[in-house]
């Protein structure tokens, strides 16, 4: 076997094959069944013209097909591609045209906006639906139930060898709001991200049938990660865990009664959330009077990907005094660069937590030289060895991100960081403006864009402001027409027809005039003063 994603899976599958793997909505899948279901598939599209270094969209909700689909996909070789559920038509289009997909695996309810965008993807040969209720119009579609699919192809594994070298592409946000491709080989990307290197003694595995054996060791484990399959985090607790033998839970949306249900009935060890987003209505929601629930079994709370407050942390530990906490910090691009385990009362002063660093992380000045240690001078963190190929069909971005200094190249997402006199580092957030609300990440250029459809705005400049739950929330600071007049609530609306939900601003503060440079870009130091200042006059 290699490093290979399918490769690690089904050597997992031929080890533990009774044990339970996944459970979603109710439903449950053991390592065998879920072997065969994705043999099934894999053949169905096999037949349809799908093979090696083909692109097959995943446009779903959480569910037992997501996962299904992501490990029939690299049993062909090809490539799964993970689509925002979030994404208008506006979004979609751009995502399917940059992509190059040649199937698509969609929930029924998705089905309208499949419709919208078909003239975005002329690649496109197949597609297969997931039922789930919804009764969406199918007509002009042409898609293959995703279960008669399943029956009508063979179960078998008779699929040919297999590269470490084959490709794996995650979607994230991009410099101008639209998502970009980071391109990995699967060792790669299992050494940044898929338990290649251990978290706690930053070793690595020498041969892809040591998991199987660290499983084996362990004794089976159950996780819950919350957030969508859509983002990476999630997607890496699937495929992480599976390759080491454990047991998986999944929710279809983020509820916390729901989530603390799973923890009592599943008998979850490990829950994984993005921040206070997540964990503040977590934590806050067992101070209500409800039933009671034995929740004895959950020993480790993971955070990434988001902040991840001193005060929620605090929260958690008076619940669970006996929990092991730990805020990772890491990337799309860069993998999981860092991680600490949290201590009660223990508060980040500078910005984000303070870590271990993980692999070949280190934090570089401008001119790509390692920061010292202790100096208190401000670097970006970066990542050599184990890193992406590329953005997808993006030279522009990939030479912008993936750069070399002194004849070693490395990655650097743009992670601004200081060096602690001990060499740990301490993460100070994205050197950009981009906005990082619960977890997903926002371009204030293209909400800009939106907002100044708007007929009664005339210029605007968003920013992100400090909030308790969601770590920023999306401000926009805008310069009426003459005579004109509009409410947060009609410009949410507005953009909610062109850009996702979440991106939408949350607050509205009206100037005289938006200040920029004299090129004409917008001036976001001063834009960010104006909206921390509106927030404060509104908190008294």
């Amino acid at each position: 076997m290699e490093f290979n994603l399918a490769d690690l899976f089904e050597h997992a599958v031929d080890a533990f094959r009774d044990r339970e793997y996944l459970v979603c909505d109710g439903r449950r899948r053991t390592y065998g069944e879920m072997e065969e279901r994705a043999n099934r598939l894999a053949h169905h599209l096999a037949a349809h013209g799908i093979g090696p270094g083909d692109h097959v969209g995943i446009y779903a909700l959480n569910s037992i097909e997501w996962v299904e689909t992501l490990w029939a996909v690299f049993k062909l070789r090809a490539v799964w591609i993970n689509i925002n559920y979030r994404y208008v038509e506006d979004e979609l289009r751009y995502l399917f045209d940059n992509a190059d997909l040649k199937a698509l695996v969609y929930q029924r309810q998705y089905a309208p906006r499949v419709r919208g965008v078909l003239g975005s993807m002329p690649l496109l040969r197949h597609s297969v639906v997931i039922e789930d209720g919804s009764g969406e119009d199918l007509s002009g579609l042409d898609s293959t139930g995703y279960e008669a699919a399943l029956a009508s192809a063979s179960p078998a594994r008779d699929f040919g060898p297999r590269s470490p070298d084959d490709r794996y592409i995650l979607y994230t946000g991009g410099t101008t709001g639209m998502p970009k491709g980071v391109v990995w080989r699967h060792v790669d990307v299992f050494y940044a991200l898929g338990g290649g290197i251990d978290a706690m003694t930053n070793t690595r595995v020498e041969r892809p049938e040591e998991m199987v054996e660290k499983g084996k060791a362990g004794g089976g484990l159950t996780f819950l990660p919350i957030a969508p399959l859509m983002h990476g985090a999630t997607q890496w607790a699937v495929m992480g865990q599976s390759f080491l033998g454990n047991k998986v839970v999944l929710v279809g949306r983020f509820d916390p009664g729901q989530v603390w249900d799973l923890v009592e009935g599943e008998k979850v060890n490990s829950l994984m959330i993005t921040g206070d987003a997540m964990g503040r209505p977590l934590v806050e929601s067992l101070s209500v009077p409800t039933r009671a629930r034995d929740l004895s079994s959950l020993f480790l709370l993971t955070s990434s990907a988001a902040t991840f407050s001193g005060s929620v942390k605090d929260d958690f530990f008076r619940a669970f005094p006996n929990l092991m906490m730990v805020d990772a910090i890491g990337s799309s691009e860069g993998g999981n660069n860092g991680m600490v385990v949290v201590q009660a009362g223990a508060t980040e002063m500078k910005g984000g937590p303070t870590v271990s660093r993980l692999g070949n992380t280190v934090v570089l000045d401008e001119e790509g030289r390692p920061v010292e240690p202790g100096s208190g001078q401000i670097g970006k963190i970066a990542r050599t060895g184990d890193i992406p190929l590329e953005y997808y069909k993006d030279p522009e971005k990939t030479a912008a991100t993936f750069v070399v200094h002194g004849g070693v190249r490395y990655v650097m997402p743009g992670d601004a960081a200081l060096v602690e006199a001990d060499g740990r580092i301490t993460l100070l957030g994205r050197g950009s403006v981009s906005i990082n609300s619960g977890g997903e990440k926002i371009f204030p250029e293209e909400v800009e864009a939106a907002v100044k459809s708007h007929p009664a705005v005339f210029d605007c400049t968003v920013v992100g402001v400090p909030d308790p739950r969601w770590g920023e929330r999306v401000t926009a600071v805008v310069e009426l027409r003459p005579g004109a007049s509009t409410t947060v609530e009609d410009v949410r609306e507005h953009c909610r027809t062109r850009i996702a939900g979440y991106k939408a601003p949350r607050e509205l503060v009206v100037v005289d005039r938006v200040v920029r440079s004299p090129s004409g870009k917008p001036d976001y130091r001063w834009a960010k003063q104006v909206a921390l200042d509106a927030s404060a006059a509104a908190a008294k």
